[in-house]
């Protein structure tokens, strides 16, 4: 008798795991077509509606500001593809353990489902850009036909007889299994095998045509705005950038080059989705406190205006010290001072009661400026052309800000689409309520290109060479440490503007062994860069950047 009840234990004990791993089968399926069919409906609603979008961007919004920084410090630019592999891999476990869970309770498993996908809708509902609660269709609408699928497949599981009949273990007679069968017969032994694959193979099949055919369709709904930008000519300039001086850009290897590639310019942003905005349909608002002629513009009415054309340099305040989130490129556009004179906005110097200007973006994003800074006779200005073209749809196409001196969080709203002139005392927009500054200008920085980091250079001279900025102000001076040598000042580059970097060179005289090589700026102002390291939350880091080297 006692072989046969440890006979029976392990028949059972096999069916269990055979029954849960077609049971976890079933949840991915589930999971696939639920996640396909929202695609297809986000289609039809908008692609940023998407679960996998509406959930990583509510997931952005409600992650603390060190996490964030964290994650662009780690992944850089690929922070949001790592997010969105996540929030896949939570997926995927999550449609594992409902279908599992399923193989017993069958119903249980399903309504598991239907919940995630309500969660989902709540989050697409909740982002700043959710103007209908038809952004909650694609992921309620996924999660019912998951849900559906699931219980179907489970149901294969089920509706076999149990096939062999094997001996009750004492205390169980009478009992029934999870999915009601006699535990006198192997469990899950008897389920419909051929139901089961014939189901879960057209269930794969039809989710896959029906991923792809919304991936296609949403890839298409940006097709008008990709002809917009086509088809957009930029005028010359009312005024022109100056030439860049000949000695601004050195021939040195691996130094930063002066202009900065479109392709190779930094992008740190909140959107998961690159929004792709028509240009013919755009629209800009200039509301609120101070302003005496609320105006709308278009990008035709933008383009009929005196445009300026200026070297900037951007910085983002998530650069750590040395860090390759900077960079150099041509702008043009309307200059924003004028446009806010001619909706009658004056700076509180000069008695106006607005001293935030608060941009927001087409995916909901804000961002405060000081209305001072914007109007003290800087460059500031709403940009529809990068390094000669228009810009980049990853960049803010149409129209996008760019202020000299300020970092990015406190001024570069990209994919522009309102201006609310309003005060730091009634409103804090997106970073603010994340604890960043309200006011952040840039700060004095140097960064050492060459050598790079760990590098093994001959002994002989080396050319130690990098970038230092202090936009709105100027670099005056760069200077170079060796161990814990005296500061020798560095060749500075010719500036092109005090809103440019300006690359500096040093060549060492190189010995053998390890070295540490630092280096530090002074501003225009006569301030030295500090050698005091901060954190990038709240204003940006601060502190001396070094390099070791072994020299050959």
């Amino acid at each position: 008798m006692a072989g046969v009840s440890t006979e029976a234990k392990t028949s059972r004990r096999r069916g269990v795991w055979r029954l849960a791993g077609l049971g976890a089968l079933s949840g991915l399926l589930a999971g696939y077509a639920a996640l396909a069919t929202a695609e297809l409906v986000s289609a039809a609603v908008r692609p940023e509606s998407s679960p996998v979008v509406a959930v990583g961007g509510a997931a952005i919004d409600r992650t603390p500001a060190a996490v964030k920084d964290w994650a662009i410090r780690h992944f850089g630019t690929n922070d949001k593809l790592v997010l969105q592999l996540g929030i896949l891999g939570v997926l995927t476990l999550l449609a594992l353990v409902f279908g599992a869970l399923a193989a017993g309770y069958r119903r249980i498993g399903a309504a598991g489902v239907l919940v995630f996908g309500l969660v989902g809708g709540l989050a697409a509902t909740s982002r700043p850009d959710s103007t209908s609660v038809t952004d909650a269709l694609p992921s309620v609408a996924g999660a019912v036909v998951g849900a559906l699928l699931l219980y179907h497949l489970v149901g294969r599981l089920q509706s076999g007889r149990p096939s062999a009949p094997v001996e009750v273990p004492p205390g169980e007679e009478g009992v029934t299994t999870p999915d009601g069968g006699d535990p006198g017969h192997s469990y899950g032994a008897g389920w419909d095998r051929r139901g089961f694959v014939v189901a879960a193979t057209a269930a794969a099949a039809a989710s896959t045509g029906i991923g792809l055919l919304g991936r296609s369709l949403n890839g298409s709904q940006g097709q008008n705005a990709v002809a917009s930008r086509r088809r957009i000519t930029l005028p010359a300039p009312a005024s022109a950038a100056a030439p860049i001086p000949k000695r601004a850009a050195l021939r040195i290897k691996d130094v930063s080059p002066f202009m900065t590639p479109s392709q190779d310019f930094y992008r740190v942003d909140t959107a998961l989705v690159v929004p792709k905005v028509d240009a013919n349909s755009w629209r800009l608002r200039i509301h609120g406190k101070g302003v005496t002629r609320e105006t709308t513009v278009s990008f035709a009415d933008l383009l009929r205006m005196p445009l300026i054309e200026r070297n900037i340099t951007l910085a983002c305040v998530s650069n750590e010290v040395g860090g390759p989130y900077v960079g150099n490129a041509r702008w043009i556009g309307v200059r924003l001072a004028d446009l806010l004179r001619q909706c009658g906005v004056r700076p509180p110097s000069k008695g106006g009661p607005a001293d935030q200007l608060v941009a927001r973006s087409v995916d909901g994003m804000t961002i405060g400026s000081p209305v001072e800074d914007i109007m003290d006779g800087r460059d500031a200005m709403l940009a529809l052309g990068m390094n000669g073209e228009p810009l980049p749809f990853a960049h803010g196409f149409p129209v996008r800000m760019v202020v000299p001196g300020l970092y990015g969080f406190v001024s570069a709203c990209k994919w522009i689409q309102d201006i609310e002139l309003t005060t730091f005392d009634d409103y804090d927009p997106y970073w603010v309520k994340r604890n960043w500054a309200r006011r952040a200008p840039i700060k004095t920085q140097s960064r050492i290109d060459t050598p790079k980091p760990f590098a093994r250079p001959g002994a002989g001279t080396v050319m130690v060479a990098g970038v230092a900025w202090a936009q709105h102000r100027g670099i005056d001076k760069v200077e170079v440490r060796v161990d814990d040598g005296p500061w020798r000042r560095a060749d500075l580059a010719s500036e092109d503007t005090t809103d440019t970097w300006r690359q500096w060179s040093f060549p060492w005289k190189a010995t053998s062994g390890g070295h540490t090589l630092t280096v530090r700026a002074t501003d225009r102002t006569g301030q030295t860069q500090t050698d005091k390291r901060t954190r990038t939350i709240p204003d940006g880091a601060s502190g001396w950047h070094s390099v070791v080297v072994t020299v050959d």
